[in-house]
């Protein structure tokens, strides 16, 4: 758990959950986070691993992400009702005692990734995107050009806050939609694309 006295250091960007979380790009990371820690800190105090820290970040409110929680809200909602609590009451209990998990905790259940992804104006699946090859395996589960194996292949240290999966899920998404004005390498990976305006079009 983050220390109380610790404070964010940017703007939430969501960005970082697709590009980490949701492209499986963890489960092949190879940077311990002790290559960049100050050498006066106990690395016996800090995880190794980048997700670690964007886990923390998301329970404590810093980090954005989708979906938050391991149930649907609507469901949480009804749940509550049945329980006759309030929503609030009901998922600081069940947080508690761990029947209701955070979703950035088990990245690889299926209850826990996202199935559709509306991209407007923006290539994220060719040069936008960081990750390029991860995405097209791990999102879209088509022909892709991953080359190393992941942390548990190569015997790698893995996160401590996430449930590790033996096999990552791939093919995540089952609808991508595109709105864009050219047909760029993500409207080629698309199931729909819709056109939209460009400046001098308005």
């Amino acid at each position: 758990r983050l220390r109380p006295r610790l404070e964010p250091s940017a703007a939430p960007d969501e960005r970082h959950q697709l590009l980490l979380h949701h492209s499986s790009q963890w489960r092949h990371e190879k940077m311990s986070i002790h290559e960049v820690l100050s050498p006066l800190a106990d690395k016996s105090q800090f995880p190794e691993h980048m997700l670690d820290y964007h886990i923390r970040a998301e329970r404590a409110g810093w980090l954005p992400s989708a979906p938050q929680l391991n149930r649907n809200p609507l469901q949480i909602c009804r749940d509550a009702e049945a329980a006759g609590m309030s929503p609030v009451d009901y998922v600081t209990q069940s947080l508690k005692d761990g029947s209701l998990k955070f979703a950035c905790e088990q990245p690889d259940n299926p209850d826990n990734f996202p199935r559709n992804m509306f991209v407007w104006r923006s290539n994220l699946l060719g040069s936008s995107g960081k990750g390029h090859e991860y995405m097209l395996k791990y999102l879209l589960g088509t022909k892709n050009g991953v080359m190393n194996e992941d942390l548990g292949k190569r015997d790698g240290f893995k996160p401590l806050e996430a449930e590790w999966q033996d096999e990552g899920a791939i093919g995540k998404l089952d609808l991508v939609t595109t709105l864009d004005f050219r047909m760029s390498s993500t409207c080629v990976y698309s199931d729909i694309v819709l056109p939209t305006a460009t400046w001098y079009e308005k």
